[in-house]
């Protein structure tokens, strides 16, 4: 590759990266076809060919099954075993909620200050789907609006490595790495308070009011804590009286 197509290449790749890098190409996104996309980059084909090699290599593109090329599954979790060691003690459970509440307050103070009308717009659809979940008394559709409604924000914020950090995060909630978002919406009482909850932070971001939507996220969290902590002393105290019932399963009853 001569030094010039190198440099066009590399210039390719670099705009690419940076779509990748501030949420506009999201991991698993499928890229149009290679003559529309050389089209759109105002590049040649064999340019365009060697810009998205060097992003094969770099493992932010994979091939898709289908033909062509889709953005590799980027920080959609942390598969580092020792997620799945923290994830197995309650104790650091704690930490990844109390982690949560500091940047979920960040991430809607920011976007109270810097989102978009089309942000905004977003976030407001989030916020229609959830209403309509409620409604409807779809606890799964609420729960999965849930986290939409939170990516937003973190799109809301344009703080690029607080977006690709909590997408992370989101992928693990959306998994129920470190809680269980069903025992939440399983409860009708939990919904209530979780639906007012995020009209607040809805409504604190569209008055583009800082301290409000930071304080209804910070308050958001704190209940999902203070919930998810309650759902876990019951069943332990179920878990008790099945075992009395049972003999500890090492009686003949």
């Amino acid at each position: 590759m001569g030094d010039e197509n190198r440099t066009a290449a590399e210039a390719t790749a670099r705009h690419i990266e940076d779509l990748i890098l501030e949420g506009s190409l999201r991991p698993g996104d499928p890229l149009l076809a290679e003559r529309e996309l050389a089209l759109r980059l105002e590049v040649s084909r064999p340019t365009l060919r060697q810009g998205l090699k060097l992003l094969e290599q770099r493992g932010l593109l994979v091939a898709d099954p289908g033909g062509g090329r889709r953005v590799a599954p980027l920080a959609t979790s942390f598969t580092d075993p020792l997620v799945a060691l923290m994830a197995s003690r309650v104790e650091v459970v704690e930490d990844y909620l109390e982690l949560r509440a500091t940047l979920e307050g960040m991430a809607a103070g920011l976007a109270a200050r810097r989102a978009s009308d089309l942000d905004r717009e977003t976030l407001a659809g989030c916020m229609r789907r959830i209403e309509a979940a409620h409604d409807a008394a779809d606890p799964r559709a609420e729960a999965e609006a849930d986290v939409d409604l939170h990516v937003a924000l973190y799109e809301a914020s344009h703080n690029v490595v607080l977006l690709q950090i909590m997408r992370a995060l989101s992928g693990m909630l959306r998994r129920g790495v470190f809680h269980n978002r069903d025992k939440l919406y399983a409860r009708a009482e939990v919904r209530e308070v979780l639906r007012r909850q995020h009209r607040a932070i809805h409504d604190g971001v569209m008055a583009r009011d800082p301290l409000a939507a930071s304080a209804a996220a910070e308050a958001h969290m704190r209940y999902t804590r203070q919930a998810l902590a309650e759902i876990a002393a019951a069943e332990a105290r179920l878990d008790v009286s099945l075992r009395r019932i049972e003999g500890g399963s090492l009686t003949p009853r």
